[in-house]
C-alpha cells in the first residue's frame, strides 16, 4: 500500500496518475475532503488533515510506503505515527534551498525535516526540486483578465521544473529498486527567464501578453502584502536577488531516474493553459 498526501496538489495528483499507469497497487490519495476528490480509478480516497497527525491514523493503516511533502504540516509526528504503523519506506520531497540558501528559514525547517525522516529508522528518498513552473499560476489573474504581468529580475534564468517531473521522480522511488537512501536534485531541462516564461504563456493562449519588469521594492511592496516581509524578502532572492551557480545548475535527475528528458516550461504551459484563458 502506497499512501500519497497532498493528493490534490500539483504534485501528487500527477503521481497519482504516475502510479496508476505505472500499474502500482493498492494506492490511497489522502484528501481534506473525499467527497471532492477527483481520483484515478481504483486510488482509494482517505482523509486526513496534515497539521494534525492524529488525522492520519486510518489512512496510514497498512501502509508501507508513504509519499510526504516537507512544510505542510506536523511532519515530526506524522513520521512517529508512520513508523509505528509500519511504513517501511518515505519520499520526501523537500527543497533544492537545503544546499543553495540554507540560511533561509524555509530551508533550515526543510533541513530539520530531512534530519527527522533519517534518523527515523525508516527507508527514505529525499527529493530536493528547484523553483516549480507553476509558480507562474501567480500570474493567472492578470492574464485572464488581459492584465499586465509585473515582476523583478526579468533576464535571470532558473531551470523551472514541472511538477509532473517530481511526481515521475517520486513514482520511481516508490516503485523501483536502488532509491532508498538517495538524495535527488531535480530541476528542469534548461534555464528560463521570466521574460520567456511570459512569452511562453503568450504563445500557448495565441495573443502577445504585456510584461513589465518592476525592481525590488516594488515587487517586496506586493509579495509582503501575501506573506509578510521575511517570506517575501526569501522569494526575491531565490527568484534572482540571491542566485548562485547551484540554484542556476541544470541537472539531468529527472533523466537518469525516470529515462524521460524533463519537461520544458512550454510543456508545463502548454498544459496548464487553460488556467490563463
Amino acid at each position: 500500500m502506497i499512501l500519497v498526501t497532498g493528493a490534490t496538489g500539483n504534485i501528487g495528483s500527477a503521481l497519482l496518475t504516475e502510479l496508476k499507469l505505472a500499474g502500482a497497487a493498492p494506492v490511497r490519495g489522502l484528501t481534506r475532503d473525499a467527497a471532492r476528490a477527483s481520483f484515478p480509478e481504483g486510488i482509494e480516497a482517505v482523509e486526513g488533515d496534515l497539521t494534525r497527525a492524529d488525522s492520519l491514523t486510518a489512512a496510514l493503516e497498512g501502509a508501507r510506503s508513504l509519499f510526504l511533502l516537507s512544510g505542510m504540516g506536523a511532519e515530526a509526528e506524522i513520521l512517529s505515527a508512520a513508523r509505528r504503523a509500519g511504513v517501511e519506506h518515505v519520499v520526501l520531497v523537500s527543497s533544492i534551498t537545503v544546499e543553495t540558501h540554507p540560511h533561509l528559514p524555509a530551508a533550515g525547517e526543510n533541513l530539520a525535516v530531512e534530519r527527522l525522516l533519517k534518523d527515523s529508522g525508516m527507508a527514505w528518498t529525499v527529493l530536493r526540486p528547484t523553483q516549480f513552473a507553476s509558480n507562474t499560476l501567480w500570474w493567472a489573474r492578470e492574464i485572464r483578465e488581459g492584465g499586465v504581468v509585473r515582476a523583478p529580475y526579468a533576464d535571470i534564468g532558473l531551470p523551472a521544473i514541472h511538477p509532473a517531473d517530481i511526481a515521475a521522480v517520486a513514482r520511481a522511488a516508490l516503485t523501483g529498486p536502488g532509491h532508498r537512501g538517495r538524495t535527488y536534485v531535480l530541476t528542469g531541462p534548461e534555464r528560463v527567464t521570466v521574460r520567456e516564461q511570459v512569452a511562453a504563456i503568450g504563445a500557448v493562449l495565441g495573443r502577445e501578453v504585456p510584461f513589465v519588469e518592476i525592481g525590488r521594492q516594488e515587487a517586496h511592496r506586493q509579495l509582503a502584502s501575501l506573506m509578510g516581509d521575511e517570506t517575501a524578502d526569501a522569494v526575491l532572492d531565490l527568484m534572482g536577488g540571491d542566485v548562485n551557480d547551484e540554484l542556476l545548475t541544470v541537472h539531468d535527475t529527472v533523466f537518469r531516474v525516470t529515462g524521460s528528458v524533463a519537461r520544458s516550461f512550454r510543456q508545463w504551459a502548454s498544459d496548464n493553459g487553460a488556467a490563463f484563458r
